[in-house]
């Protein structure tokens, strides 16, 4: 039991007279927008890692210690003896 066009129709028509159309085409063009924005974030995102040279990790470097946030505390641990 699937929906059929009119029931689609009466639902648009129930939105439009609840939210009304200005609203709507407000949340439809900030919806368009954030679209947009992703996208143009992605191809950038490619374009920056087509850019970056390639870098060979191998077994016997150490990874970079990872930065430290304002709020992390440094400790040295010592074992107990």
């Amino acid at each position: 039991m699937g929906l059929s066009t009119t029931h689609l129709i009466i639902f648009l028509v129930i939105i439009v007279v609840i939210f009304g159309t200005k609203k709507l085409r407000n949340i439809g063009a900030d919806l368009g927008g954030a679209v947009k924005g992703f996208k143009d974030g992605m191809k950038q995102g490619d374009e920056k890692a087509a850019e970056a040279p390639a870098q060979q990790v191998t077994a016997n470097t150490a990874a970079p210690a990872p930065a430290a946030s304002k709020d992390a505390i440094d400790v040295e641990a010592k074992p107990k003896l």
